[in-house]
C-alpha cells in the first residue's frame, strides 16, 4: 500500500469519505471485482478509513475543548500546563 497521501481524499468531507468507503466495502462484500480491482479498492479504502478517523479525532478535540460552565454557559476548556 502506498504510504503517500492521497490529495482527492485530503479535500474531502468526513460525510463524503464515509459514504465513498461504504460504497467499497459493499462492492468487496458482492465478490464480483477482479482481484486487481479488489486489491485497489482495498487500498482506497484504507486510505478512506485512516482521514475519516483523522477527521473524527478533530472534531473530538474540538468538542473537548468546549465545556459547560456551572451557569450553563459555553466557554473554552483552559488550556492543561
Amino acid at each position: 500500500m502506498a504510504s503517500e497521501k492521497n490529495p482527492e481524499i485530503e479535500k474531502m468531507s468526513f460525510e463524503d469519505a464515509l459514504a465513498a468507503l461504504e460504497a467499497i466495502v459493499r462492492g468487496l462484500e458482492s465478490g464480483q471485482q477482479k482481484l486487481e480491482d479488489a486489491i485497489t479498492a482495498y487500498e482506497r479504502g484504507a486510505a478512506l478509513k485512516k482521514h475519516c478517523e483523522a477527521k473524527l479525532a478533530e472534531a473530538e478535540a474540538r468538542v473537548q475543548a468546549i465545556v459547560a460552565r456551572a451557569d450553563g454557559s459555553l466557554g473554552l476548556k483552559p488550556e492543561e500546563t
